[in-house]
């Protein structure tokens, strides 16, 4: 918030700086012992005369440590006492002979400007609107600092009436701190804005249309204004980490319709750029057995991919082995599997409109440098989540979170309506410790202090010197609770403390400074839009009140996921520019106009998705259906050959292929990649039935039965072509009975689909059929 317009009732006042000589020590000793001794001003005969009542100095508070880089805050208070006209504010400062005295209006907080494009602002509270408001200019700031390093500066208020009495009064000690903050913080601004009833997806609680609105920032908190180093994307960018080293970042991409299987490692420079070679497709390891293979695998847990120190590795969860599908209909836009290892709801409100844990998962670790992806020993057992794990500072150990599994969705479960609604599956992590051991992990360790304690605790931070694990605990689930507080507890475990920087609501996000001397993170305390603080933590792990980093964003957006960067003095990042990105937008423009049936309008939109990542098969395989629907079927096959050759293991694009091969005359080149898109995915009907197909024109009969009775029953005898190609088979083959039976369980699957396609020549088959059954059996 910032220092608004004065009511109507009194003109704005100017800021009066004056020094008032103080008769000595003593005199000034008296002046905060006065003020802290009762509600009474004491006349200079020693009787009582006029009560004074009590100011609530709301920020900041006692005893809070600033950042000596830090710009000037805004103070704010409630005065109860409706005689107070405006207010002296007067700061004793070691080392300056006279204290300052300043007159302030004690103008009414006003939030920042909205950003027009972000939806509507919320209104203030009405202890918002009635607080007063105070920001010493950036001279005087200087000056507090400067003398408030080795002795807290004591700042008190004073409210006066109009006819120049004191009525109401209060004081608050800050101090500026030694440690500098050294370091910028990358943070993501998002709009909080709900989607409309059309839109829905478990990962989506923003509006489509609001995805381009999200910035990522950058704030130097010696700056008055963050940078914004990128904005504008088509797809959704989250979760993001900085290697130690501050020479690599890692972001989670969504890939086209809605894929959350990608990864970025760029590297950091001025001028930062996504390529599509900086883009890891979990997809693409073979790790996952919770979809079919031609399906888009989900290999991690949303936001919780954290790079390694050196910016080697990245540790991830992914889906457990034999993680099953059945809550695929909840939302069948999204990747098979998902909603079978996360619990995720959406709630109408602003304020906590997400809830998003996983309730299954096994850590699996990523090596850069041979570009493979493991399971790590230790924390890949399918009986327990493991999640949200952190590097200690050597890269020697991780930090996580484990809890036994369980559904996420029970069966007969009521939905839940709000953020801790007890119909939530509920789901209490404890803190564990493993060695990484090159990738051969070893023995989990539960930590002591954040584990067995009847609460949820998540999302722990080592500190730089490995000392401390400051980590998230709330009622249910992780992260981003209602009642979310930071906690830290010794490394090697013991008594976890509440830290002093919580605020009232929702704290979490938490990243510390390469120096370890501060510590930022998120919180929704003073209100919905979530704000940006700072505390200080010495040596021994105490932490100081939290103070706010100004200016963020606009009013009506919020911040979240800040992290630090630990870059060479002088460096910043400049702008990141998204290349790889470039592709998912023209994908999904392409993939809506082929749902709308224009087939020409998306031709040449994939062909510029093909140009912008030319490794990609999907966009391969798609520009091929376009083309194999205009007709173009010898285009259409090198670009289905292209998609098979990028993505080998997809039997969805071999069987495409091989179809393709097939209706440009190449029966016998289409046989070989239908059988090994069977050995991927051995679970579809669609496969063998192919094969059936090209086999039966190459009159290959007998080779043809087998493949279609698989068909038939992959199916459970409910497509009806399956049957109906089956009975074909059998009648070339002189086996009438056989041909009777399967088309005769054609026409009961065309008939209870109340489907005539097909019908009328059914039936002439089995007229057929039942002739020459009866010639035989006479």
């Amino acid at each position: 918030m910032r220092r608004g317009t004065p009511g109507p009732r009194r003109k704005p006042m100017k800021i009066k700086l004056t020094r008032i000589l103080l008769t000595g020590i003593a005199a000034a000793c008296a002046v905060f012992l006065v003020c802290s001794a009762g509600p009474w001003k004491i006349a200079a005969s020693g009787q009582a005369t006029t009560p004074t009542t009590p100011i609530k100095i709301d920020y900041p508070q006692n005893g809070s440590v600033f950042p000596p880089e830090i710009t000037p805050p805004t103070f704010l208070w409630h005065d109860s006492n409706e005689g107070a006209q405006r207010w002296v504010i007067r700061i004793a400062l070691q080392g300056a002979p006279d204290a300052l005295r300043i007159e302030a209006a004690g103008d009414r907080m006003q939030p920042r400007e909205p950003d027009p494009d972000a939806g509507p602002l919320l209104p203030l509270t009405a202890e918002q609107a009635a607080t007063h408001t105070w920001k010493p200019d950036a001279q005087l700031w200087a000056r507090i600092k400067r003398l408030s390093v080795k002795a807290p500066a004591h700042i008190s208020f004073e409210g006066v009436s109009a006819d120049g009495r004191t009525v109401s009064e209060a004081k608050v000690s800050i101090s500026t701190s030694a440690d500098p903050v050294g370091a910028p913080i990358f943070y993501r601004d998002v709009p909080l804005q709900l989607p409309p009833p059309s839109e829905h997806g478990p990962i989506s609680p923003l509006p489509v249309s609001s995805l381009p609105k999200i910035k990522w920032q950058i704030r130097d908190i010696g700056q008055p204004e963050s940078h914004t180093v990128m904005t504008g994307l088509h797809t959704c960018a989250n979760c993001h980490s900085f290697s130690r080293n501050g020479k690599t970042l890692g972001l989670d991409l969504d890939g086209p319709r809605n894929d959350k299987g990608l990864y970025a490692l760029a590297s950091v420079s001025r001028d930062m750029s996504i390529q599509n070679s900086d883009v890891i497709r979990w997809s693409s390891f073979g790790l996952n057995e919770e979809v079919r293979p031609g399906e888009s695998a989900v290999k991690r847990f949303g936001f919780m991919s954290q790079v390694s120190p050196d910016g080697r590795h990245v540790i991830t969860s992914i889906g457990p082995p034999n993680n099953t599908t059945k809550n695929d209909r909840r939302d069948p836009g999204f990747v098979s599997g998902i909603l079978d290892r996360i619990y995720s709801v959406n709630y109408p409100n602003v304020e906590f409109n997400q809830v998003f844990y996983p309730t299954r998962g096994i850590l699996a670790w990523y090596d850069a440098n041979d570009k493979s992806m493991h399971p790590l020993p230790g924390a890949d057992d399918p009986q327990f989540v493991q999640t949200a794990a952190f590097w200690s500072p050597d890269g020697k150990y991780l930090v996580f979170s484990r809890a036994t599994a369980r559904e996420p969705f029970p069966p007969g479960a009521k939905p839940s309506q709000y953020a801790n609604d007890p119909n939530e599956t509920q789901i209490q992590y404890d803190l564990y410790r493993i060695p990484f051991n090159g990738g051969r992990g070893g023995k989990p360790e539960r930590i002591e202090g954040g584990s067995e304690n009847g609460m949820s605790n998540n999302f722990p931070k080592v500190s730089p010197d490995g000392k401390w694990i400051v980590f998230v605990q709330n009622r249910n689930g992780l992260l981003m609770r209602p009642d979310s507080k930071l906690y830290l507890v010794p490394f090697n475990g013991g008594k976890a403390r509440l830290m002093n920087c919580n605020q009232a609501r929702m704290n979490s996000w938490h990243t510390f400074s390469p120096n370890g001397h501060w510590l930022a993170f998120s919180t929704k305390g003073r209100g919905p839009y979530t704000q940006l603080m700072l505390t200080h933590i010495d040596e021994n792990g105490n932490d100081s009140p939290a103070v706010i980093v100004d200016d963020t964003t606009a009013s009506n957006r919020a911040v979240n996921i800040p992290e630090f960067i630990n870059l060479p003095a002088g460096m910043s990042i400049d702008k990141i520019e998204p290349k790889a990105m470039d592709f998912y937008r023209l994908f999904d423009q392409a993939f809506k106009m082929i749902e709308a049936n224009d087939i020409q309008g998306a031709l040449s939109i994939l062909q510029e998705a093909v140009k912008a990542d030319p490794e990609d098969g999907s966009g391969h395989f798609l520009l091929a259906t376009a083309l194999s629907a205009s007709d173009r079927e010898g285009e259409a096959q090198r670009e289905f050959q292209r998609a098979a050759e990028l993505s080998p293991r997809n039997p969805k694009y071999l069987d495409h292929l091989a179809m393709s091969l097939y209706l440009n005359g190449n029966q016998e080149g289409a046989i070989a990649p239908l059988k090994r898109a069977i050995e991927l995915d051995p679970s579809s009907a669609e496969y063998p039935f192919n094969l059936g197909v090209v086999l039966v024109a190459r009159g290959d009969y007998s080779d043809a039965v087998p493949s279609l009775e698989k068909a038939v029953e992959l199916s459970q005898g409910r497509n009806w072509r399956c049957l109906a190609e089956l009975g074909k088979v059998y009648d070339k083959l002189g086996r009438p009975n056989d041909a009777v039976r399967v088309t005769e369980a054609a026409i009961q699957v065309v008939a209870g689909q109340k489907n005539q396609e097909g019908a009328g020549e059914l039936k002439e088959d089995l007229v057929r059929y039942q002739s020459e059954a009866g010639k035989a059996s006479n």
